[in-house]
């Protein structure tokens, strides 16, 4: 309630009559009804706001989601992914749980190495360095002592570095042309991981083994190694496509070190094993790679029964052949002993000499 004052100055601001009463109040319902939407409508925006948030985290969890989805098909070897083939690649995901190809690559690589490695390995114990007792050969590499490998049993390869790395990197060629049947990246990845393994290994052995503690020094024979490798890889290749006599050759040259004395018999065994394991390796699954206990199932000196067989098609061409050039070779040299001396056909034979017959040429075995 306000005081006499107040009331007649509020009426001198409000108008009068029954008009102006119907306008105030119109005027009033109006503004309440303004009122009124207004609050509505900012607690409708409030409304919406709210569920625009909820539904923009909604949909920000569901694409991290979806991401995490697709990260996790790549992995495993979906669609359209790089790396290893789709199947290969799941179940070595599967073996490997969560981790990345690179790291699926370096377990699988570095259990194949060992594999490679062992064939032909050797130790030379510091008791034995300090006892001198540590034989050399004539090039002056030290020989170690043998794990009783068939390389260094049968095939007469000394203990030695060099013996070692060409035995080592001529498994690892087997492996990695079967590793060629796979896509490029997952060749690329699995071949350099090989490599890495082999160098470092070597550079271990020659620290460890032969006491070579300059870091130098061994860098310079790793760069030696390197270019062998290649040498290596591009020797077997091209005997690979071009027959058996270029392979023995590459063989003969770097395993054997082109040594005039060796084994005939044996380097041919070598090269019918190594076409015996392509064809084993080219037989296995992608995932046997990553899964098989051993990647060679036979040995080389397995092959020798194969080499020592006689093969019944080359009994007429080489006997004959043989025995005609052995013909020749006695009726040119008895023109010649005639020529130099025209009397001897007036001089009595000696008894039985006519009776004298060439021997015959005994038949040899072949590789079939």
């Amino acid at each position: 309630m306000a005081c006499p004052s107040c009331r007649s100055s509020l009426g001198l601001l409000l108008p009068r009559g029954p008009a102006a009463t119907s306008t105030l109040r119109q005027g009033l319902f109006a503004e309440s009804t303004t009122a009124r939407a207004a609050l509505s409508f900012s607690q409708s925006s409030n409304t919406t706001a709210a569920s625009s948030t909820r539904r923009s985290k909604s949909l920000l969890s569901q694409q991290s989601r979806r991401i995490h989805t697709t990260r996790q098909c790549r992995a495993e070897g979906g669609e359209g992914s790089g790396g290893l083939a789709g199947g290969f690649r799941k179940l070595l995901a599967s073996v490997a749980g969560n981790q990345s190809s690179s790291y699926i690559a370096y377990g699988a690589t570095q259990r194949i190495y060992k594999d490679c490695a062992k064939q032909a390995d050797y130790t030379i114990t510091p008791e034995d360095r300090k006892a001198g007792r540590v034989k050399e050969t004539a090039d002056g590499e030290e020989i170690g002592v043998g794990n009783g490998s068939i390389w260094h049993e049968k095939f007469g390869l000394l203990p030695t570095f060099s013996t070692w790395a060409h035995v080592t990197m001529l498994h690892l060629w087997l492996v990695v042309v079967r590793l060629r049947c796979l896509d490029k990246d997952a060749h690329a990845t699995w071949q350099a991981q090989l490599v890495d393994h082999f160098f470092h290994q070597a550079e271990e052995k020659m620290d460890r083994t032969h006491d070579m503690s300059s870091r130098v020094m061994r860098q310079r024979y790793l760069q030696d190694l390197f270019v062998q490798w290649r040498g290596v890889v591009l020797a077997y290749d091209e005997g690979l496509v071009k027959g058996d006599a270029v392979l023995a050759a590459a063989v003969w040259r770097n395993l054997f070190k082109a040594s005039e004395d060796v084994d005939v018999r044996a380097l041919a065994a070598i090269v019918s094993w190594m076409r015996s394991s392509l064809k084993y390796l080219d037989s296995m699954e992608d995932a046997g790679l990553a899964l098989h206990p051993t990647l060679f199932k036979n040995k080389p000196d397995a092959e020798l029964p194969v080499v020592d067989k006689f093969v019944p098609a080359l009994e007429g061409q080489t006997t004959k052949g043989a025995a005609a050039a052995d013909v020749e070779g006695i009726s040119a040299a008895g023109q010649a002993e005639a020529k130099a001396s025209p009397v001897t056909s007036q001089k009595a034979e000696p008894k039985g000499a006519a009776s004298q017959k060439p021997k015959a040429v005994p038949k040899f075995k072949t590789a079939a």
